[in-house]
């Protein structure tokens, strides 16, 4: 026990475990939750109020409430982004909440104290009105595995009982990966409030979900593959039990047997007794679930697919037991058929298909584990002057390592000595090698492919670009597309609706139809119990969502989440910032032109083997890049790396002075040289000639043209540019070609931006636009009607990515554009907007596909069970055809689901 230095109430450090994952680096949390943490990250920052601070009694895992007390209650929430400022009006909209007795913010410690009434407001009131402040509360995220779902009923009931547990902001269960992802204030719960919501919900066991690794995995596949062949057991069981069941239950139909067991028989009797004992033993192995998941359903006045099973199965075997044992209580000899053969093969087939359905979930995190296995187990680092091979957990920051071709990269870093080609494709989807050189930086996992080098390493462990795309990955992947959430309030529904359409069934059956009304009534309640269960729906999407966004990563593209996904397929207009997106971001040499009136001396030898004209242009640049050396301009480092790249020895410059606004002057090897703009020339009185025309032609063409002049006469001009990215012109094609409408937004001129425009197909240009009006532009567009996509690499990029329906950050450029985006595209290149688009389409015409199959499965196998063409065709559907397409819908479903995998760019 301490004592809170700000308010001196009794306290205790939150010392709670769970499986958290560092959240400040997580867009995605901190987009949907509003600035959330590492949880261990706050051990030192977020306290648990002590329940001896408000007197005897203990918190209610619900409401908050004390038992038996009810009076006024004190929190302290610890908040970001708070200034002195901002304390004031904060208190005020606190204080402004019925049921709150006092509020009082301290900005020096973050905190906000609040005294309240815990009967008239909750704690998520605060949280709500902290934000509409512009402030959000310090929060942490914990995943746990769920045990025991069945159906998205499940996903429904556990997501509410979860969020109404005080101090849960957010909680999304992912039916098809069984991790529940909560967002929650650790001053206000715990990880074992949060337990105990989920185990109030129903017959689930929540348990710590295994880290993302490669260890942590496996066990995770080695639990999923125990459970198949635990299913599989009681599939064999029930197989075994049901073929001579099948056959004995019907023996008129076969010739021998029809003279052995002749109905009414005592031998008949003796073998139905059998088959009773029989099927009974397979309900209690093989089915035992569904009874137990039904009891707990009924504890909780909840009913799910376990109730549907469990009632269908049961009914057919207390019918036939008790038309076996008391055969004098029916009416006629017709009444008296057993139906221990449904029981069995019911029960039977849902098994099948249940172990059927974990194999194919098993396969989930296949995305996830491609991306841990790429990298390597160890790294050679260089200590004391000796090369030692560590395990790669035992890399530290600043460690330098050493790198041979041929072997991965084991961390993030910085490259000190040598140089290589690496290839990046199994991070950035990028095929080509990329040339890397002292000063580059490298990312752990990708391949060294030529030369070896010598990296410091800047990042290691969970801070690693392979360790934050896992956790973005998975994080995506328990995120839900808005749709789902409306196919899991239809989810809540349905098991109640069908089973009073199984009821009215049944007593429509028996008052009007054909002889024995009680065998048809049965079975169209059993079929109609067993067909309806919604197990494909609740699978429909999130099987989709999770292979979509593991896609997106192994393409090199990080999808935020699921509403992002849905989003983003929908888009119709794309807004690309000039610089760093549609250009390289870097400017480079692109012209040297050459005044043809001008001659010299040429000062190398080396040029006299070329034609004159190039001989002059050479010089040119290498007298201008000589004075350039001397410069710290952006420009002038361009003009300098072009001509070294040229294999160019630069003279020493002398006398070097800037003039502002003008440009530089300097000798070089005894030559005056000047190099400027067109009012350099003139302040010099230096004509420029024809090169005044040559000069504004590149300009037109989005260029920096600049005047060197020697000796007081005018030479040529050295041009400059950002210039486009190899492959923007292909991908601005192929969005237009998607029926994307292409704008380009830059702070340049009209004519430099027009220029490019022209060069990369883009038809609508906003130029002149400063960072601050991005944001403005991209709203404009949207009140235009359309859905509006950004994609940007900048800080000043940031608003207008935060503005736009989606946001796509360029992972080169900064980590604020990159936190601001819905989806990050790891490589700097256009195409992977349209990969992104590409992706986002399939995956959500995979989720149409599979809601349209189990929606129009559902909406036409509960009619046919409760036989409706029967009149027409005198078709009554059996409750084992029926138990076998029930089975199969899932399998089918995740299956769809499945294809994604297989997915090819147009």
């Amino acid at each position: 026990m301490v004592k809170d230095p700000v308010c001196g109430m009794e306290i205790e450090r939150k010392d709670e475990r769970g499986s958290v994952h560092n959240a400040a680096s997580d867009a995605a949390g901190r987009r949907s939750l509003g600035g959330m943490k590492d949880e261990t990250e706050l051990k030192d920052s977020s306290f648990i109020l002590h329940p001896s601070s408000f007197g005897n009694g203990a918190f209610s895992a619900t409401t908050g409430v004390r038992d038996g007390h009810a009076t006024a209650q004190r929190v302290a929430l610890p908040i970001t982004g708070l200034e002195r400022r901002g304390a004031p009006a904060l208190e005020q909209a606190l204080r402004e909440l019925v049921g709150v007795k006092n509020a009082t913010v301290n900005a020096k410690a973050s905190r906000a104290f609040i005294e309240y009434e815990p009967a008239r407001v909750r704690v998520e009131e605060f949280v709500d009105a902290i934000r509409g402040a512009g402030f959000s509360v310090d929060h942490a995220s914990l995943r746990l595995r769920v045990e025991g779902l069945y159906c998205s009923a499940c996903v429904n009931t556990i997501e509410s009982a979860v969020k109404q547990t005080t101090g849960v902001l957010d909680a999304n269960l992912n039916a098809a990966t069984q991790e529940l992802q909560v967002g929650y204030v650790p001053a206000l719960t715990n990880l074992d409030a949060i337990k105990r919501a989920v185990a109030a919900a129903g017959p689930y066991k929540t348990t710590e979900a295994t880290a993302r690794t490669e260890q942590g995995l496996d066990k995770e596949q080695q639990a999923s593959d125990d459970e198949y062949k635990t299913l599989m057991r009681k599939w064999w069981f029930a197989a075994a039990v049901g073929a001579p069941t099948m056959i004995l239950s019907y023996p008129y139909l076969f010739p021998i047997l029809r003279d052995w067991l002749p109905r009414g028989g005592d031998a008949l009797r003796l073998v139905w007794m059998a088959m009773g004992a029989a099927s009974l033993a397979v309900l209690v192995y093989s089915g035992g679930q569904f009874f137990t998941g039904m009891w707990e359903g009924l504890k909780r006045r909840a009913a799910n697919m376990h109730t549907l099973i469990a009632i269908g199965t049961g009914i057919a075997w207390l019918y036939s037991t008790i038309a076996l044992l008391f055969p004098q209580i029916f009416p006629s000899e017709e009444f008296t058929d057993v139906y221990y053969d449904v029981t069995v093969v019911v029960t039977g087939l849902v098994v099948l298909g249940l172990a059927m359905e974990v194999k194919a979930k098993g396969r989930t995190s296949e995305a996830i584990k491609k991306l841990i296995g790429l990298q390597p187990k160890t790294a050679r680092v260089v200590r004391d002057g000796k090369e030692l091979d560590l395990p790669v957990e035992e890399v530290l920051v600043g460690d330098t390592v050493f790198v041979r071709p041929g072997e991965k990269i084991p961390v993030d870093g910085s490259i000190v000595e040598g140089a290589s080609a690496v290839d990046e494709s199994m991070v950035t989807g990028e095929s080509m090698p990329v040339e890397k050189k002292v000063g580059d930086e490298v990312i752990g996992a990708t391949m060294n492919k030529t030369g070896a080098f010598k990296f410091k390493a800047t990042k290691v462990g969970k801070d690693t670009a392979l360790a934050n795309i896992v956790r973005m990955v998975q994080d995506a992947q328990g995120s839900k597309v808005p749709i789902q959430r409306i196919v899991d309030v239809v989810s809540g529904y349905f098991t109640p609706a069908v089973m009073i359409l199984a009821i009215l069934g049944f007593i429509t059956w028996y008052d009007f139809g054909p002889q024995p009304p009680l065998a048809y009534a049965l079975i169209v309640a059993v079929t109609t119990l067993i067909i309806a269960c919604p197990c494909a729906l609740g699978m429909a999407t999130p099987m989709s969502l999770t292979t979509g966004i593991g896609l997106g990563a192994l393409n090199g593209i990080l999808i935020r989440g699921g509403e992002s996904l849905q989003t983003a397929q929908k888009l119709n207009a794309i807004v690309l910032d000039k610089t760093g997106t549609i250009t390289k971001g870097k400017p480079e040499l692109t012209d040297v032109v050459e005044n043809s009136d001008f001659t010299m001396q040429l000062a190398d030898y080396r040029y006299t083997s070329q034609p004159e004209v190039e001989n002059h242009k050479a010089e040119i640049l290498r007298l201008a890049a000589s004075v350039e050396r001397s410069s710290e301009h952006p420009l002038a480092a361009a003009i300098v790396e072009g001509a070294k790249s040229r294999g160019m020895v630069l003279g020493e410059a002398t006398e070097f002075n800037a003039i502002p606004g003008h440009g530089v002057m300097a000798k070089v090897d005894g030559r005056q040289v000047l190099l400027g703009n067109a009012k350099m020339m003139a302040r010099e009185n230096i004509a420029l000639g024809d090169l005044d025309i040559a000069a504004r032609h590149l300009a037109d063409e989005g260029k920096t043209p600049m005047f060197v002049a020697v000796d007081g006469e005018i030479a040529g001009i050295v041009a400059v540019a950002d210039t486009v990215k190899e492959d923007s012109k292909e991908a601005i094609a192929a969005l237009k070609q998607m029926g994307i409408e292409v704008v380009m937004i830059t702070g340049d001129n009209e004519r430099t931006a027009h220029a490019i425009a022209r060069q990369v197909g883009v038809d609508r240009v906003l130029a002149q636009v400063l960072p601050q009006d991005k944001a403005h532009n991209v709203q404009k567009l949207q009140l235009e009607g359309k859905n509006v996509g950004m994609v940007g690499d900048g800080v000043n990029d940031a608003p207008a990515l935060a503005q736009a329906d989606v946001g796509f950050a360029i992972g080169t450029g900064t980590d604020v554009a990159i936190e601001a985006s819905d989806i990050t595209l790891i490589k700097g290149s256009l195409k992977g907007v349209v990969t992104a688009i590409q992706i986002n389409r399939a995956t959500m015409r995979n989720v149409y596909q599979n809601l349209f199959g189990a929606f129009i499965y559902n909406g036409l196998g509960l009619p046919i069970a409760l036989g409706v063409l029967y009149p027409f065709v005198g078709l009554l559907l059996s409750p084992l055809l029926a138990a076998l397409a029930m089975s199969f819908s899932s399998v089918t479903v995740i299956s769809n689901a499945n294809r994604l995998k297989r997915w090819k760019g147009i």
